[in-house]
């Protein structure tokens, strides 16, 4: 029979920072912490009904502007924050890109909706591309109160049918389907800031050789194409420049001839204005046909998320005025 042995048990030194290694522990209530800590991390991500949260955190893109980053990613903001009692969830209603400075994008828009207006439940839902796809967003939903707010610039095949579609596909949701986002003054602010922001002097304004192209999309939809018109002249009255509109697809003129329409008029210092709410295929053509910087899409601009609430309490005060039967569906 052996003594049992006096001398320490040696300890592993802790293993260095980012190493992947576990930090040992030598109490019981380091385990028991260690243990609250992470079932409270799992417990966060899932809703009240039981289900997993659709959304996930990101850290910004470092392609978003600095005015665009909402806090450290090292300090998040508890994703477990209470929710207002009795109020429709803000459903974001992106179209979806293969770009993924387009997710995180659009994850910081709506983290700053969610910083202007604590409390309030916002989630996001794509047509295409990414996910969660809108029927996955609008399933975690069932027995809810949702708004359906486009991240869409103005009317389209979308906004006119792939929502009331997606809406009326969803019956245990109560769902009402909010109007686009453009035209509106604060597009326009946001336009202003990012043009400002690629070098666009205010000292231009009433320049003869200045001029901006509106670099969107594109639709075959005339009201779509009605819709950019007008913001391009909301623009133009902004400036004290010409601001010429044109298309990635689907409609003329296209960002080269409009580019070189208004140098035949003599208007050599052009601009692009991004009319995308995000990073993609279309905004990176857009961007490499313009003769300088061009402007970053609308992103998490200030003015896009306080536009989305806008449009938000837009359709609440229309379902408020109609007594709720302008909804489109009930469980």
């Amino acid at each position: 029979m052996t003594e049992p042995s006096t001398q320490q048990p040696r300890q592993s030194p802790p293993p260095p920072a980012g190493s992947g290694g576990t930090v040992p522990l030598d109490s019981t209530a380091q385990l028991l912490t260690r243990i609250t800590a992470q079932l409270g991390t799992q417990l966060s991500l899932v809703s009240r009904n039981g289900t997993r949260r659709p959304m996930h955190r990101t850290r910004p893109s470092e392609a978003l502007r600095p005015s665009d980053t909402l806090r450290p990613s090292a300090a998040p903001r508890p994703p477990d924050a209470p929710r207002s009692p009795g109020t429709p969830t803000l459903l974001v209603v992106a179209h979806g890109s293969r770009d993924p400075q387009a997710l995180r994008t659009v994850l910081a828009l709506l983290d700053r909706v969610r910083d202007l207006r604590p409390g309030l439940d916002v989630r996001l839902g794509h047509i295409e591309l990414n996910r969660p796809l809108l029927p996955d967003t609008l399933d975690g939903l069932r027995g809810a109160d949702a708004v359906l707010v486009p991240l869409l610039l103005g009317r389209g095949h979308h906004v006119k049918h792939d929502l009331p579609a997606a809406a009326a596909a969803a019956p245990a949701v109560r769902t009402r389907v909010a109007d686009p986002l453009g035209p509106h003054p604060l597009l326009v602010e946001a336009l202003y800031g990012r043009l400002v922001e690629a070098g666009w002097d205010p000292a231009d304004q009433g320049s003869r050789s200045a001029a901006v192209v509106l670099a969107a999309a594109g639709s075959r939809d005339p009201d779509s194409a009605q819709d950019t018109r007008r913001t391009a002249r909301m623009l133009a009255e902004r400036l004290g420049v010409p601001v010429v509109p044109a298309y990635a697809s689907a409609a003329t003129p296209t960002v080269p001839a409009a580019l070189r329409a208004l140098a035949a008029r003599g208007r050599h210092r052009t601009f692009v204005a991004s009319y995308f709410t995000a990073p993609g295929r279309f905004a990176s053509a857009a961007a490499g046909a313009a003769p300088r910087t061009a402007a970053l899409p609308l992103g998490a601009h200030p003015a896009m998320a306080r536009l989305l609430l806008h449009r938000y309490d837009q359709a609440l005060s229309a379902t408020a005025r109609s007594g709720g039967v302008s909804l489109l569906a009930s469980a």
